[in-house]
């Protein structure tokens, strides 16, 4: 039983209540910003207006019902997006461990970009890019 003379287990139950400080202090200011924000909305309230809750499209009114299907390049757009963020993301670390990885990490950041550039002809291949 625990009687509280041990150095030690008091030792460590200080360093280990040190090791979740940063959790801590981490969710007592994610608690903090959240309430801060919920007085803020709440003391800022106005009445609703036409303008606050009609839905926004690109600065004009909606023409269609939300449920009607889209054309397919509007897919295809987003996955041209998606290509090339990825892009970004997978070139940044490859830069920073240039020096280590020498000519094998080159060859596979060129095997890399020439999937890119494919999925890029396809997208040029079905005309997704005319009408930008």
């Amino acid at each position: 039983m625990y009687s509280g003379s041990n150095p030690g287990i008091r030792q460590y139950i200080i360093l280990m209540i040190l090791d979740y400080l940063n959790f801590i202090l981490f969710f007592a200011i994610t608690l903090i910003l959240i309430g801060a924000s919920l007085i803020v909305n709440y003391l800022m309230k106005k009445e609703l207006t036409y303008e606050k809750i009609s839905s926004y499209e690109c600065g004009f009114d909606a023409f269609s019902e939300s449920r009607d299907p889209f054309d397919i390049k509007f897919y295809l757009i987003a996955i041209l997006f998606i290509i090339f963020d990825i892009e970004v993301i997978f070139f940044f670390p490859w830069l920073l461990s240039l020096n280590d990885l020498f000519y094998y990490g080159y060859i596979i950041n060129i095997i890399f970009i020439i999937i890119l550039i494919i999925g890029f002809a396809y997208e040029y291949r079905k005309q997704c890019l005319d009408f930008i």
